[in-house]
């Protein structure tokens, strides 16, 4: 099958990221029930009889302001089509006044509101997506050398020979996850890839365990970008290393500030620094190479290490692992193909293209330029700044260098910001994360998402103090196993598939998984005793929540949904009446005292015109007949019920008598309408007891009950 072909098939599954994304549609049986249901329905009043004009503006008389919202009269709807009203800018300023300055202050940090047509816009171009997506990608050649060497390092300076072959291997890696990945975007071109890509092709489980993989990586992109970052700034000020951790936290909170502006905004924000490190890095390559040819090209022997471990297999390992951690990030392009401008997976599979031949380039560069250079890992500099520091001993470049090192370090995270809250948006979707993640924000970005992954990061940056050697050997475990996963479902995508050149397409997608494959074996077993193990346990933990999460929506989904209304017999729970004729009303009126919101409430309950029976709680006998004389002098206008509380309790005793009410009758519903007064001062709640809160809390577990309350409210 073509690309476009299949770019079509997948658009036609509706998985498009958009704001209606948390209202979806109804089944074909749940329309079909729900007609039968409508066929049934009677009111007892035409739906047109209603006391106001709906439609607000054909009134002649807009609504104007009450006191306690204090707005000048403004227009706050607009009536755009027939029998529809939109809601202006100005409806959506809270009424109080703290609340309107918080949201003044949110939209001078973030931006004023985006409204939902604006999504379509929200795109980038190739050229402003190639920085934001390849940040996390391209910042991990200033610590991924450095990895791999520091392992090689531990048997000896002879060992750092080994560096050339390794990275040879790494570079074959690159290329062939690469191509695999340019494979998964036309054939995938909604995004979320590994987990939508091994969930429609090795089942529901692979899929989840991809999704705790790309989890995983992406907060610890963030915490081990913000950390290599912070390093990087603290190796060319030694001063600012006490306050590691602050910095980092600030760091992180500005990206988060800069992602909640939207796409878009954020986009543009950090392109410049992924371009200025690319050209940095060029300027050293060519200059360091140039110096290089100057002597012939011999390498500078390195300074003597002496072996703290022998040079064995597994060392080797350890090492190829940590030098891959270069290629994290290489997935991002196929997670955000929604977030091109059309057409999305043409302009997604060629900005992947350039983002792998620059990898390639850079990662190569560097360690022959660092071999050639005779360098090795040391405590309080990185290996880039000691490649700076030999290939400029003067001039400007080499804090440019570190300048722009630091920069793309620290805005590598953006990457993970971009991922991460969109993987959760298509996981809540299908119901396996919380559906607030499917919520978009004023500025159209998944603010829920951005939040979690910032606090996530943070507290693990907290947690490992912005150590960057401490946090590498947790990465490669959960972005390979994406890797692996996401290859090998696209190898049996192609096998059912079996379109034109599916052996092609095949083999490439099958070396891909196998050569990811070894590589997190190879994490897992050579990094399980350095930190690793975390991520092992973490991925099936991660599955078993999404499952629980999943199993509660089925459950909340098997119980709203629209069934054929049962035919008329035997009286059973009021939670399954559907049609007006059938629900039977009581009406309940807790009365504590009888002032004015009491009488309010029984007054709102009388005009019901259902059964009515109004409770008193009272603590001794004495109390109960002093009650009934009040009641009697009222006039005894509703069926006075009163319980004697010889313990004092209130909340507990109406709650059971509530419920043993409910269970003589259950095809009752019984409504409890509470007084309530509204205090419009915070300060004023604590003189109060607040029982309308404790009373709304303990009925609302109960089935078949309805709480509502009526409000007083005070005038000061």
């Amino acid at each position: 099958m073509g690309a476009a072909g299949e770019h079509d098939d997948a658009a036609e599954r509706g998985t498009i990221v958009t704001p209606s994304a948390e209202f979806p549609p109804l089944g074909p049986e749940e329309r079909a029930a729900l007609g039968r249901i409508g066929e049934r329905w009677r009111e007892p009043r035409g739906p047109d009889e209603l006391p106001v004009d709906p439609t607000l503006g054909r009134s002649g008389r807009p609504p104007r302001p009450t006191r306690f919202g204090r707005l000048v009269p403004i227009e706050m709807f607009t009536v755009e089509e027939p029998d529809e009203l939109v809601a202006t800018e100005p409806a959506h300023l809270p009424g109080t006044r703290a609340g309107r300055l918080l949201t003044r202050a949110r939209r001078t940090l973030f931006g004023p509101p985006l409204s939902s047509a604006s999504v379509l816009y929200e795109r980038m171009r190739k050229l402003v997506a190639l920085p934001v997506l390849s940040s996390d990608l391209l910042s991990s050649v200033a610590y991924g050398p450095e990895a791999m060497l520091g392992v090689l390092v531990l048997a000896g300076s002879a060992a750092l020979g080994l560096s050339l072959p390794l990275a040879t291997l790494l570079v074959v890696l690159m290329v062939a996850v690469g191509l695999s990945y340019r494979q998964t975007i036309p054939a995938y071109p909604h995004g979320a890839g590994s987990y939508i890509v091994a969930g429609d092709n090795l089942g529901r489980i692979p899929g989840l365990a991809a999704a705790a993989g790309l989890m995983l990586d992406y907060v610890l992109t963030v915490s081990v970008s913000v950390a290599a970052g912070v390093h990087a700034v603290t190796s060319a000020l030694p001063g600012l290393a006490p306050v590691t951790v602050p910095l980092g936290l600030l760091v992180i909170a500005v990206l988060l500030a800069g992602n909640l502006r939207g796409v878009r905004t954020a986009g543009n924000l950090f392109v410049l620094p992924t371009y200025a490190f690319v050209v940095a890095v060029l300027v050293l390559l060519v200059v360091g190479y140039a110096r290089a040819a100057g002597r012939g090209f011999a390498p500078v022997p390195p300074p003597p290490v002496p072996a703290a471990e022998g040079l064995g297999l597994l060392l080797v390992l350890r090492a190829f692992s940590s030098g891959a951690v270069s290629m994290t990030g290489i997935e991002a392009v196929s997670n955000a193909v929604p977030a091109f401008r059309p057409t999305e997976w043409r302009n997604a599979r060629t900005t992947l293209g350039w983002m792998v031949a620059m990898l390639v380039a850079l990662f190569a560069g560097l360690v022959g330029l660092i071999h050639l250079d005779g360098l090795v890992p040391r405590p309080g500099e990185t290996l880039l700044s000691q490649l700076g520091r030999v290939t400029f001993p003067t001039g400007p470049w080499y804090a440019f260098l570190q300048a722009t090192t630091a920069l793309i370090l620290l805005l590598a995270a953006n990457t993970a910001f971009n991922d991460f809250p969109r993987l959760l948006f298509f996981m809540a979707r299908d119901g396996h994360a919380p559906r607030r993640f499917l919520h978009m924000g004023d500025r159209l970005a998944f603010s829920n998402g951005l939040v979690a992954l910032s606090l996530a990061a943070g507290l693990i940056f907290v947690a490992f103090r912005g150590n960057t050697a401490s946090l590498i050997p947790l990465y490669a475990v959960g972005v390979f196993l994406a890797f692996t996963l996401s290859q090998t479902g696209m190898v049996v995508h192609w096998w059912r598939r079996r379109g034109p050149g599916w052996h092609r397409r095949l083999a490439l997608n099958a070396i891909g998984a196998t050569l990811s494959a070894l590589v997190l074996l190879t994490a897992a077993v050579a990094k399980f005793s350095e930190g690793a193990w975390v991520v092992v346990v973490a991925v099936p933990l991660l599955v078993l929540l999404f499952r629980r999460i999943h199993r509660h929506y089925a459950t909340l989904h098997h119980a709203l949904a629209l069934h054929p209304p049962a035919p008329p017999g035997p009286a059973g729970s009021a939670e399954g009446e559907e049609l007006p004729q059938e629900v039977r009303h009581l009406v309940v009126v807790p009365v504590a005292r009888l002032n004015r919101a009491s009488l309010r409430a029984l007054a709102y309950a009388a005009s019901l015109g259902q059964p009515t029976l109004a409770v008193h709680i009272a603590p001794e006998e004495a109390e109960a007949d002093r009650f009934r004389e009040q009641w009697q002098a009222w006039g005894d206008h509703l069926r006075l019920e009163t319980i004697v509380s010889p313990y004092r309790a209130v909340i507990g005793p109406l709650a059971h008598y509530l419920e043993a009410l409910h269970t003589t009758r259950p095809e009752l519903t019984l409504t409890v309408i509470v007084p309530e007064v509204v205090l419009r001062r915070r300060w004023h709640r604590p003189l109060h007891s607040r029982v309308e809160q404790r009373l709304r809390a303990a009925l609302r577990a109960l089935p078949g009950v309805v709480v509502t309350s009526v409000p007083v409210h005070l005038a000061e």
